[in-house]
């Protein structure tokens, strides 16, 4: 290990734990660090178990550990090694765990001598039985062979036996029943044989008890009503016949029950009402009736519920939505020959998608299998209206689906490889109203082969890995939304966009693409409600084309390179200057008579949040993160019905104006980190929203705590203007003083300093004199 450096303390190496006071090594912690993957783990993720570890030759210097008492091994693989014969001397042991570590051979016998041993978990010897102080043995997970010895009358300490997983092939040895103080019996999946004893009943303090997966026959005894302690009682996939026993009803404490897989008959007991603490109830591929009992009502804490159930009716619609019916996928609809509408959505369903269910002979004209967490690959889909297959975890490519398809939703999936099959050489196009695949794999270019696709109104690719430009014939379709957002698309917006003259919502946010913001997004695209444009390469100005959109709710134009000013215009933005929201532009399409609500994300205070039916509720306006200047228009405050305000992160100046604090039913207000100056006008609205909103300005008033003059201009500024005041009229005086003392010096210094000068000087004045 890495940590077992050479000359260092061994107390402080990994694994390794001393004594407090004597320093002696008395326990060695060796156990693989990381548990064995599941099924769906990468090969990075086994690497690093098969490389976390230990194998190899065990070195006999561990006997010079004279007070080692704990010893686990466990998890790791010594495959090419029998268990060393000098573990028997390790005479201070109380612990040893050599469980999956994979040793071959034979179990030595001088393990026997570890008189102190009381947790053992390796492989079943006989001479195990002579350690008459053992509460555990755990032996699961070897290759153990033969019968179990009928030796536990001299274990009678015992609280834990594990013999799972082995391939053990006898009856279950009668002196085991006498184990009364056993809490954990687990020995399935072996090869035993026989039946169980009534005298199981003896086994008083149990509460585990597994016997699955074997070849067990015979009944149930009736005495499995005197375990009272007993929460899993699981015999599935045995060759146990008769009648579930009446007396489980006593079980009180019971939580699962398995009997799946078995050739019982008969009726579900009434007792089965009598059990408040059972969560799971298997009964599956028996011979039971197909009766019901009315008590399985009162299992108020019942999560899963599995009768192998064939029955009696054929329906043609199904609709179990928000029933917990997993996790396995109901086997009991391969019976249904006539089904044609199923909803199984958020089920709780956990399972590899049946192959049976996809060959079904029955065409369904809905299938809503959503919100489960289903996985596998789908080929073909034989559905003629609606599939959603929306949150789960299917991967491999998009599925074929029938050619009049109207609906399909496969969103928030790992389905990956190209559009390419299903847009060009499908015939779905021509009944394909709504597509939505976003949030998952697929990649590379979008393809340009949409000419046929004149039906679609719904297209949403958003937050997957598509390149490359929007392809023409993309704007050929009269699309009522278009969701391209989070790709790594390129370009600038093609004229020919201006055809889609039905789009209610275009989300082309988080790409890269550039240019200006088309002037004719104004004239052309009227019925816009949702324009998000943020986190692209767009410049240049915001047209005053854009007030022409009466019904925009949510305009984002954040993130970007834009200049210029705000538009004055935008109060003519009618949807966002109107309180009322009831009567306000509801975001839902109708669709082959079908009502289908639009989902957005949004930015709202600071937050990207999805939204469904509330969408129509929301308006906001985000121009943050740009390079706008000039004022903030006082226009903005007719925009009375906007929940959310941003302009944060732009080169604004002035005033705040008046008019925003009659925006009274504003939630969010961003207007930081610009050039704005003087006092935040004083209303209810503005002085309820955080300093945050107005930092990285030169404003004042609450709810900063920076104060105001009575001119409204912040009291450092203020101070600092009056310091550069004083400081002018300084400088007048100095500059007096200055000029009278150069001018003086420059007459009298030649005076003093140059006789001729001052001869000249004189004989002057004496003139002058000599006429008066």
């Amino acid at each position: 290990l890495s940590s077992w450096v050479e000359g260092g303390d061994c107390c402080e190496w990994t694994g390794v734990v001393c004594h407090n006071s004597t320093g002696h090594v008395n326990q060695l912690h060796l156990a693989a660090p990381l548990s064995e993957p599941d099924g769906f783990a990468t090969n990075a993720e086994w690497e690093a178990y098969y490389n976390s570890q230990l194998g190899g030759k065990i070195n006999p210097s561990l006997l010079e550990l004279k007070h080692l008492s704990s010893l686990d091994l466990r998890n790791n693989n010594f495959s090419s090694i029998h268990i060393p014969k000098f573990f028997g001397l390790l005479e201070s042991l109380t612990y040893l765990n050599l469980s999956r570590a994979r040793f071959q051979g034979a179990i030595p016998h001088n393990l026997g001598n570890l008189s102190k041993l009381q947790y053992l978990d390796l492989g079943v010897p006989k001479w195990i039985f002579s350690l008459h102080g053992l509460v555990s043995i755990d032996l699961s997970g070897n290759s153990l062979e033969g019968p179990i010895p009928d030796y536990f009358g001299n274990t009678s300490f015992l609280e834990v036996l594990d013999l799972s997983l082995n391939n053990l092939n006898s009856s279950i040895p009668n002196s085991l029943y006498s184990l009364n103080r056993l809490q954990f019996l687990s020995l399935g999946q072996n090869q035993l044989q026989g039946t169980i004893s009534s005298a199981i009943g003896n086994l008083s303090s149990v509460t585990h008890l597994d016997l699955s997966e074997s070849q067990l026959n015979g009944q149930i005894p009736l005495s499995i009503g005197e375990l009272s302690s007993l929460k899993l009682f699981d015999v599935s996939n045995n060759q146990l016949n008769g009648q579930i026993p009446l007396s489980i009803g006593q079980l009180s404490s019971l939580e699962d029950f398995d009997v799946s897989e078995n050739q019982l008959n008969g009726q579900i007991p009434l007792s089965i009402g009598e059990l408040p603490s059972l969560k799971l109830f298997d009964v599956s591929e028996n011979q039971l009736n197909d009766t019901f009992p009315l008590s399985l009502g009162r299992l108020e804490s019942l999560e899963i519920l599995d009768c192998g159930w064939i029955p009696p009716f054929q329906c043609e619609r199904i609709e179990l939505g928000h029933w917990h019916l997993g996790p396995k996928f109901p086997q009991w609809l391969k019976f249904q020959k006539n089904l044609s509408y199923l909803d199984i959505s958020y089920a709780g369903i956990s399972d590899v998608m049946p192959t049976w269910f996809l060959n079904l002979p029955t065409q369904f004209k809905h299938l809503n299998l959503s919100s489960n967490q289903l996985r596998g690959e789908i080929s073909y889909l034989n559905v003629r209206n609606i599939v959603d297959l929306s949150s789960n975890r299917f991967i491999g490519p998009l599925p074929r689906v029938f050619p009049t398809l109207p609906f399909l939703l496969l969103s928030n999936n790992s389905f990956s490889g190209s559009l390419f099959e299903l847009v060009c050489n499908s015939s779905s196009s021509k009944g394909m109203a709504v597509l939505y695949i976003d949030k998952n794999l697929i990649s590379g270019d979008i393809p340009d082969c949409w000419n046929h696709w004149q039906g679609l109104d719904l297209l949403n690719l958003g937050s997957n890995n598509l390149t490359g430009k929007i392809p023409p014939s993309l704007w050929h379709l009269n699309l009522t939304m278009l969701n391209l957002r989070n790709n790594t698309m390129f370009g600038e917006l093609p004229s020919t966009l201006r055809n889609s003259s039905d789009l209610i919502m275009l989300d082309l946010s988080e790409n890269h693409f550039s240019g200006s913001v088309p002037a004719w997004i104004g004239d052309k695209l009227s019925n816009l409600e949702i324009l998000s444009l943020r986190s692209n390469n767009f410049d240049g100005h915001i047209s005053h084309k854009i007030c022409d959109l009466q019904f925009l709710q949510n305009l984002d134009l954040a993130h970007n390179n834009i200049s210029g000013v705000i538009p004055k215009c935008f109060n003519n933005l009618s949807a966002m200057a109107t309180t009322n929201k009831t009567n306000n532009f509801v975001l839902g399409v109708y669709v082959y008579t079908a009502s289908f609500c639009l989902n957005a994300l949004l930015v709202l205070k600071g937050r990207e949040d999805e939204y469904g039916s509330t969408l129509r509720l929301v308006t906001s306006m985000d121009l943050s993160a740009n390079s706008l200047t000039g004022e903030i228009p006082k226009e903005i405050g007719s925009l009375v019905g906007l929940l959310s305000l941003n302009f944060s992160g732009n080169l604004l100046t002035g005033n705040i104006p008046d008019s925003i604090g009659n925006m009274e039913i504003m939630e969010s207000l961003d207007l930081s980190m610009n050039r704005l100056n003087g006092q935040i006008p004083t209303s209810t609205q503005l002085q309820s929203f955080e300093n945050l909103s107005y930092v990285g300005n030169h404003l004042c008033g609450p709810p900063l705590t920076k104060n105001c003059t009575s001119k409204g201009i912040p009291i450092d500024v203020a101070n600092n203007g009056s310091s550069r005041e004083g400081s002018k009229v300084n400088w007048l005086y100095v500059s007096i003083v200055l000029g009278f003392v150069m001018g003086f010096w420059g007459v009298v210094a030649p005076l003093f300093f140059i006789r001729s000068w001052r001869h000249a000087y004189y004989r002057k004045l004496d003139h002058i004199c000599g006429k008066l």
